[in-house]
């Protein structure tokens, strides 16, 4: 008997949620077996029946996300600032939160950079290039660099930029040390660094900490390992005019504001709460 969409979504998002997995991804997965269709187009397919090898693939993509695979990487995508960006095992997944980071980025740009002013921007730690990619794409007067000190996830970044049609540089190395080293200054230093403590990363639900890259979790013994290395830094890079934005994990979002206002004792330091309440941006803007 042959099994429609609809027939075989009941039983993906039943098997997930026995398996303790939300059964939401049922959807997902199903509209990436359909050959990635958007919600409208699989809707109209309900009561399509599925060919043999749709219906493999469906069970297979299931299998995958019980054992723990994140629904992203079988996928190999995820949506962010309404754009559509490749992932794989060598970067973060984009969160929704970090979009926040994004776009009060640009908020403070256009109200402290004047139109007609090329703003020299550089986000630190460059993932799937989620955060330079759409402050490229969003705002065509800045230039966007990014690091990151993995070869692989400058890769995928690469792609998703190319892809998207995203003018950005990209650089490899450490923190903000491919500008030290260059002399290069800055007018906007964004990132979303690691910053889950290390004791708190064996508690983490399989699905991230067996399969997302360590290096893009753990921010050290307390996770403050990185922002301590970004006060050491920024000085070096920032010009007198200049903003700042970190995303901070909920909890540490005054110790890193305290932090900031000690590196920089004039700027303008505030903790910014995500739509859900939670501390999870932090902003310094200097010379104002």
């Amino acid at each position: 008997m042959s099994t429609k969409v609809h027939e075989a979504l009941a039983w993906a998002s039943s098997f997930l949620a026995e398996n303790g997995r939300e059964s939401f991804a049922a959807e997902i997965l199903m509209r990436h077996v359909l050959g990635d269709v958007n919600r409208t187009e699989m809707l109209m397919r309900l009561h399509d029946v599925m060919s043999e090898e749709n219906e493999l693939q469906l069970k297979a993509a299931v299998a995958r996300h019980v054992e723990g695979e994140p629904v992203q990487y079988i996928t190999g995508q995820e949506e962010f600032y309404g754009r559509t960006f490749s992932v794989n095992e060598e970067v973060l997944i984009p969160r929704p939160e970090t979009e926040e980071l994004v776009e009060h980025t640009l908020t403070l740009i256009s109200e402290h950079f004047s139109d007609d002013e090329t703003v020299e921007v550089a986000d630190i730690g460059t993932g799937s290039g989620a955060i330079s990619i759409s402050l490229a794409l969003e705002n065509n007067r800045l230039n966007v660099y990014t690091v990151d000190i993995a070869e692989e996830s400058i890769e995928v970044a690469k792609g998703n930029a190319d892809q998207l049609g995203a003018e950005v540089t990209f650089l490899h190395g450490d923190l903000l040390q491919p500008f030290i080293s260059r002399g290069k200054k800055l007018d906007v230093v964004v990132s979303n660094p690691p910053y889950i403590p290390d004791h708190k990363i064996a508690v983490l639900e399989t699905i991230v900490k067996d399969r997302e890259p360590m290096r893009a979790l753990s921010g050290g013994e307390d996770g403050y390992v990185f922002y301590r290395r970004f006060m050491e830094e920024l000085p070096l890079v920032l010009k007198e005019k200049a903003i700042v934005g970190f995303e901070v994990g909920a909890g540490q979002g005054e110790t890193v504001a305290g932090m900031l206002r000690v590196t920089f004792p004039g700027a303008d330091v505030y903790v910014k709460e995500d739509i859900s309440g939670k501390d999870r941006m932090v902003f310094a803007i200097l010379g104002k």
